[in-house]
């Protein structure tokens, strides 16, 4: 029985077929990385915000480096656990893993600028940190929801850019980013951001997995 020989037109659309099906499939969990990092920077928020109410001492601001070292840490964990139970690595895989590597690099750059410019200038540049949060992870949201056709992720990270484009024009402009509406707008867009999306992500992968 002859072996059917397989040309490069059909092999090319053998190949963007399983891309796209990668593109659309979903495991349970894979809105878990998501909750992680929201939850952890609306606790970190809702600490922060206490704590300089309670002290109104501006050294309550080094709180925020817990968003880091928490979402970091537990991050890698869940990423590693999540990872070890998946035998092929597909195409989402890849592009989220550099999307989001990309990012941490990025962060860790941003934070040692700052550090730098504090400790032999003596400018407090923190308020890029800020901006980071809000405006460049929500590109890499709204990234990610483009890759794998998820409008939650899309309008998500959407509402990351608003926020961190508020805040990035406020700074430039020198209006002071005042503790009575700024704590508000953080954890809100965390909350939209990253969190619903990724309770929105779960539920349609155990809903994908039932019917399967």
């Amino acid at each position: 029985m002859e072996e059917k020989k397989i040309n490069e037109k059909e092999s090319l659309e053998i190949i963007t077929e399983m891309i796209n099906r990668t593109k659309g499939r979903l495991r349970i969990g894979d809105g878990n990385l998501l909750l992680l990092w929201g939850y952890t920077a609306l606790a970190v928020t809702a600490l922060t915000a206490t704590v300089l109410l309670i002290t109104r001492h501006q050294a309550s601001n080094w709180l925020w480096f817990l968003i880091w070292i928490i979402g970091g840490t537990a991050g890698a964990h869940v990423d590693r656990r999540r990872n070890g139970k998946q035998q092929v690595s597909t195409y989402t895989d890849s592009v989220t893993r550099g999307l989001w590597s990309l990012v941490g690099f990025c962060a860790i750059l941003l934070t040692a600028i700052c550090l730098v410019l504090m400790l032999l200038a003596g400018k407090d540049c923190w308020t890029a940190m800020l901006v980071f949060g809000l405006l460049i992870v929500g590109i890499a949201v709204t990234i990610q929801g483009v890759v794998i056709k998820e409008k939650c992720l899309v309008a998500g990270g959407a509402v990351g850019v608003v926020a961190g484009s508020v805040v990035l024009c406020c700074a430039i402009g020198g209006i002071a980013l005042a503790a009575c509406w700024t704590f508000p707008l953080i954890a809100a867009t965390f909350l939209l951001m990253l969190i619903v999306p990724g309770h929105i992500l779960n539920h349609k992968a155990r809903r994908q997995c039932t019917k399967n």
